[in-house]
């Protein structure tokens, strides 16, 4: 999954991308470059961001998606807590919706989902942006983060959600400290274990910068290649990342280990 951030203050992208032919051509690398699926939003949750109202959300995102939709055959998500800016999304070309509330923000994103048959992507995160790396703490991180995502999966469910529709996200770095984002990723298996295609997005994080000692994100490459054959080892199903192109190479790495034989390699 490439991650395409129409907003001027993402952590690490913030500014990059400022119309929707932009977000096209990128949206368009990407592809060639290995992605199965974009990724698009309009506001930014680094930590201590701000709210962004769904006006100014649409604003950003909905023609830019219709251009990524005229150009690219991937699947294609909106990243959003609010139903409204869905909604648009969807009427622009969107067939995902990625929610890192996990439909707590607004109770008409189960509905809409419902609604639309789409998939949607339940995300932990403990507090809010603007509180969530204030102190995290976990009597158990693995545990607790699993008991969430089973319960919004409920909720899904009953709000008229196809259980095949579900995708889990632990949320690396929403809510966590640089060990409990190490232990999720250890717990990949446990995570990927729940019975829904895993999500998980460490592309370079801030817990990664303080490990490798890189303070620039986009020189956390090597941190998130690390980060990315160990989850696809594990079980993880789909990585949410900015560097398509050499994390793609690490995917296909790790994917012709287990399979021995990849499809188009001749042994001969």
């Amino acid at each position: 999954m490439g991650v395409i951030n129409l907003t001027p203050d993402s952590f690490s992208d913030g500014g990059e991308v400022g119309s929707p032919e932009l977000a096209a051509d990128l949206a368009e690398q990407m592809v060639q470059s290995g992605a199965d699926w974009i990724d698009v939003g309009g506001e930014s949750t680094r930590p201590g961001s701000s709210p962004v109202s769904p006006e100014e959300q649409i604003r950003r995102t909905a023609a830019a998606i219709a251009a990524i939709r005229r150009r690219v055959n991937a699947t294609l998500s909106i990243d959003t807590t609010s139903a409204e800016v869905a909604a648009a999304a969807v009427a622009a070309g969107a067939n995902v919706v990625n929610d890192i509330s996990a439909g707590r923000h607004d109770s008409e994103m189960f509905p809409l989902v419902a609604r639309h048959g789409l998939a949607v992507i339940l995300m932990h995160m403990q507090g809010s942006p603007q509180t969530m790396q204030a102190a995290p703490t976990y009597d158990d991180v693995t545990r607790e983060v699993s008991e969430f995502l089973l319960v919004r999966r409920q909720a899904a469910v009953e709000a008229g959600v196809q259980p095949s529709r579900i995708l889990f996200d632990p949320g690396i770095g929403f809510g966590k400290s640089v060990s409990h984002n190490l232990q999720l990723l250890r717990d990949t298996e446990t995570l990927a274990g729940l019975g829904q295609p895993l999500v998980v997005g460490p592309s370079r994080k801030s817990f990664m910068g303080q490990i490798i000692g890189e303070v620039r994100p986009e020189r956390r490459i090597f941190g998130t290649a690390a980060s990315v054959a160990w989850c696809v080892a594990n079980g993880a199903a789909v990585m949410r990342v900015h560097d398509v192109r050499p994390i793609s190479q690490v995917v296909r790495m790790i994917q012709a280990i287990f399979d021995l034989n990849p499809a188009g390699f001749s042994q001969e």
